[in-house]
C-alpha cells in the first residue's frame, strides 16, 4: 500500500548513488518512425543558449523546444498518438479498419487511414483519459482525428482556457472537484461502467500497466530527436539532462533512453513542484508514497503519486531529484522568452531546477553528485509552449 505524506521530507534535493551503472532495454525501434509517418511531423527545434551556460558554468546548454509538438503545445502528442495507435490497432483488424473523422485534412485522413485503425465494427471507442491539461487536449486531439469520442475528465486548478481547449477538441469534459489522483479514479470508473470506452491513461498503478508503457514508448522519440540534434552540431551524447516531473512516465522515457546505453551516459535530474514532489519524496523514502498536492501554476507537474511503471526506472536510473518553486519557474519561463525559447511554467521547471542545482549554497557537492564540469553539455527539456499552460506569475525580482 502507498504511503500517503502530508508535507514534503527535507531535503528538496536527492542524489542516490549509483544510477549511471544501472541499465535497462531500449524502447522499441519502430516509434520514431510511426511519428514520422504521421502528418506533420517534424523534430522540434533543439535551441543552443550560450548566456545560460555562462551563467550555469558549464560548456554548452540546450533546450529542447516542446512549444509545437504535432500541432499541439506540448510533448504529450507523442505517448497519446503512440498509444492510441497501439490501442485501436489491437481492438479492430485490418479489414475493420475505416479512416479518420471528415473534419480531418487531406494529408491528416491520408497519413492517419494507413497508420493507425480508427473504429470497430461496433462503432466509435471512446477514449477516456483524465489529465492536468496536456494529456488530454492530445487524447481529445487523435479521438477527433479518429472519429472516435473522447471524454478528459480534468482536476481542480487547470486553468479554464487550458479545459476550453480540450472541449474545442470535441471531447466531452468533466471537470472533478478534487485533485489529479481524484480525476484518475473517476475516468477509470467510468470505462469500468462503459464497455465501449478505453482509458488512455499516462499513469500507471497495479492491474493498469500496458497502455501507460505504450505512451512511455511512444516518448522515446523525443530523445531520439535530441540525439540527432547534438550530432549534428558537434555536441556528442548530453552529461545532464534535466526534465520536468508530474507522475513520472517522460522520466522514465529518459531513463530507459540513456540506461540503456553503455555505463557513462548522461546524468538525469528530475524537476518537481515543491507542492506536489511525490517522486522526490518517493526517492528519499526508498519506497513509492503519495503526497498531498497543494495550488501550483506548474499545473502538468500537479501530481502526488508516482506511476507504478515509472517507479523502478526512476529509482534505479535517476541521478538525482529537486523540487522548485512557482517563483522559480516564473523567472525561468521569462528568461527563456527573452532568449526566443516560448515555455510554460512546466517546461521552464528543467531550467529552475537546474538553476537550483548548480548554483547556491551546496552547488559544489551537487555538481560533484552530478559529474559536471566546466565543459559539460546539459540539455533542458521545456515541456511545452506558453498557449499549453495560461498560469504564469510574474518574476518577483
Amino acid at each position: 500500500m502507498t504511503e500517503t505524506l502530508t508535507s514534503l521530507p527535507a531535503p528538496a534535493w536527492f542524489a542516490p548513488p549509483g544510477a549511471r551503472t544501472w541499465s535497462c532495454p531500449p524502447a522499441p525501434a519502430e516509434v520514431h518512425g510511426f511519428h514520422a509517418s504521421l502528418p506533420g511531423y517534424a523534430p522540434t527545434p533543439l535551441t543552443e543558449l550560450p548566456s545560460l551556460a555562462a551563467e550555469l558554468e558549464v560548456g554548452r546548454v540546450f533546450v529542447k523546444d516542446e512549444s509545437c509538438r504535432l500541432g499541439l503545445p506540448a510533448f504529450k502528442a507523442l505517448g497519446a498518438s503512440w498509444a492510441v495507435h497501439r490501442t485501436l490497432a489491437e481492438r479492430v483488424g485490418p479489414a475493420e479498419r475505416s479512416g479518420p473523422a471528415e473534419g480531418a485534412g487531406p494529408a491528416e485522413r491520408a497519413g492517419l487511414a494507413e497508420r493507425t485503425g480508427s473504429q470497430e465494427a461496433g462503432g466509435p471507442v471512446t477514449l477516456v483519459t483524465a489529465t492536468d491539461g496536456n494529456h488530454g487536449r492530445a487524447v481529445a486531439r487523435m479521438a477527433r482525428l479518429l472519429g472516435q469520442r473522447a471524454h478528459v475528465f480534468v482536476p481542480e486548478g487547470v486553468h479554464p482556457a487550458a479545459t476550453a481547449a480540450i472541449a474545442a477538441e470535441e471531447a466531452r469534459v468533466t471537470e472533478v472537484a478534487g485533485n489529479y489522483d481524484e480525476a484518475v479514479r473517476q475516468a477509470a470508473d467510468a470505462v469500468a461502467a462503459a464497455p465501449a470506452a478505453v482509458l488512455i491513461q499516462d499513469t500507471a498503478w497495479p492491474g493498469y500497466e500496458r497502455i501507460p508503457g505504450w505512451i512511455v514508448e511512444g516518448y522515446a522519440t523525443l530523445f531520439a530527436e535530441i540525439d540527432t540534434q547534438l550530432a549534428a552540431v558537434e555536441a556528442g551524447l548530453p552529461d545532464l539532462v534535466a526534465v520536468p516531473v508530474g507522475v513520472g512516465s517522460l522520466a522514465q522515457a529518459a531513463v530507459t533512453h540513456y540506461r540503456s546505453r553503455p555505463a557513462g551516459a548522461a546524468a538525469l535530474l528530475s524537476v518537481e513542484p515543491d507542492s506536489a514532489a511525490g517522486v522526490l519524496a518517493s526517492l528519499t523514502r526508498q519506497a513509492p508514497v503519495t503526497v498531498t498536492t497543494g495550488v501550483t501554476t506548474m499545473t502538468g507537474l500537479n501530481c502526488g503519486t508516482p506511476s507504478t511503471l515509472a517507479w523502478p526506472y526512476l529509482r534505479d536510473g535517476l541521478d538525482a531529484a529537486i523540487a522548485v518553486t512557482d517563483a522559480d519557474s516564473a523567472r525561468a519561463a521569462d528568461d527563456l522568452a527573452a532568449l526566443g525559447v516560448p515555455s510554460g511554467p512546466c517546461g521552464a521547471a528543467s531550467l529552475a531546477g537546474v538553476r537550483a542545482a548548480l548554483t547556491g549554497d551546496g552547488a559544489a557537492a551537487r555538481r560533484t553528485a552530478l559529474a559536471l564540469g566546466p565543459a559539460s553539455t546539459l540539455v533542458l527539456l521545456s515541456t511545452e509552449g506558453t498557449a499549453a499552460n495560461p498560469h504564469h506569475v510574474a518574476n518577483p525580482s
